[in-house]
């Protein structure tokens, strides 16, 4: 019996999350459905254009990517009550990622690469993981510090990665549980709650158990940047 659309989506937007930033980064890595990549840039390139011809910009498209990611939390925290809110994550998931590559795209082929940009990029992401990530404190299943301290992480994670910069060694995007990572298992989490498939004592443990694989990541990226700047 076939997967549902909805059971699916979170793993097509942790697809289009890894192509946008391989893209970035320049690598040919893909560590899933590889074929999905010249046919998404393929399908997105016209856009893109159109966009750039009309004079939208990389760094409107980044903060439009944030806009929509806090729309969506405030929604879902303001409705606690309903589960249903928590599908808008796969689907925002899915647009953020389109809208992360859209920016690269402008970025790289049209001219528009600056200092800016990669300051809106870094802090868009993280305010858009923030934003995706606390609502989740407002249901009574998951635990709230628990929530908490993956928010806490995920902050220190991409920070940790920044400061490969100033190391010497470059945006380290080290794992085991980088930024496509929390978007895939945010998205599950997103999903399964919403279908009310969460086992009662699972659920407490799930983002503690998400927390903890963040901050080992953290670590995994100092350590590399302390290495780094050592040789």
């Amino acid at each position: 019996m076939p997967a549902p659309v909805w059971a699916l989506q979170p793993l097509v937007a942790y697809d289009i999350f890894m192509y946008s930033r391989s893209q970035d980064r320049g690598v040919n890595a893909m560590p899933t459905l590889y074929a999905l990549k010249p046919a998404f840039q393929g399908r997105l390139r016209p856009l893109v254009n159109r966009l750039a011809a009309i004079g939208v910009t990389a760094n409107s498209v980044t903060i439009l990517a944030a806009l929509i990611s806090i729309a969506a939390g405030a929604v879902i925290a303001t409705l606690p009550e309903w589960r249903w809110p928590l599908l808008l994550i796969p689907v925002v998931l899915f647009v953020r990622m389109a809208l992360n590559a859209a920016d690269g795209m402008l970025a790289r082929e049209h001219g528009q690469a600056s200092t800016l940009g990669m300051y809106l990029n870094e802090i868009c992401d993280v305010v858009s993981d923030l934003a995706l990530i606390l609502p989740f404190a407002a249901f009574a299943l998951f635990n709230t510090w628990g929530v908490i301290a993956f928010a806490i992480t995920a902050v220190l994670t991409e920070f940790a990665g920044v400061l490969g910069i100033a190391a010497g060694i470059g945006r380290n995007y080290a794992g085991p549980f980088g930024k496509s990572d929390r978007a895939l298992a945010l998205g599950v989490v997103a999903v399964l709650c919403a279908a009310d498939l969460w086992s009662p004592s699972i659920a407490p443990l799930v983002f503690p158990a998400m927390a903890t694989l963040s901050l080992l990541t953290a670590i995994n990226r100092i350590r590399a940047g302390l290495i780094g700047s050592a040789s």
